[in-house]
């Protein structure tokens, strides 16, 4: 069977430990005064040091749990999860196919009604609707839409007034 990353980092660790564990029996070790004043590792990383060496040593995964460790919901817990979360999306699926029908009678109604006015009433009718949804500008926007169109006109028409001038002036000389 295949070792998980996890696994084989433990083991590795676990053979750095007995390395150690010879090596200061052997006499070379840390000096007293080093050893006492390095700052004790956080019991996160004991924890997580202890499972992992647990591993290396095959104990087996319940061994390994500790009691404030997250509980695996179980099998029966998990399915009944699945066919609540099922069930919501068919719920939701069903309120969003009848607000589409909802919306789509509303459309049909509308139309009917079109139907039924004359036509140029329809038109009118329509023309409102339509104008209530421009977004309309605001007023700095307005006034200065306003001067372009109004500069635009005003240089387009001494141009054409040049033009006609001179067209004029041409077909008098001509005639």
């Amino acid at each position: 069977m295949a070792k998980t990353r996890a696994q084989r980092k433990a083991e590795r660790r676990a053979r750095e430990a007995q390395e150690q564990r010879r090596a200061q029996q052997d006499g070379v070790s840390e000096a007293t005064a080093q050893h006492d004043t390095q700052v004790p590792v956080s019991g996160d990383v004991a924890e997580v040091k202890a499972v992992e060496v647990g591993i290396a040593a095959e104990a087996p995964e319940s061994a390994l749990e500790t009691p404030d460790a997250p509980t695996k919901p179980s099998r029966a817990e998990r399915r009944a999860a699945e066919r609540a979360r099922k069930e919501e999306d068919k719920k939701a699926s069903e309120e969003q196919k009848r607000k589409e029908r909802e919306r789509l009678a509303k459309k049909e109604k509308q139309a009917a009604e079109e139907r039924q006015r004359g036509r140029v009433v329809g038109f009118i009718a329509s023309c409102a609707a339509e104008l209530r949804r421009v977004q309309w500008p605001d007023r700095e926007t307005l006034v200065q839409a306003s001067a372009v169109t109004i500069v635009f006109v005003a240089i387009a028409a001494a141009y054409l007034g040049a033009l006609d001038a001179a067209f004029n002036w041409m077909i008098k000389q001509i005639l």
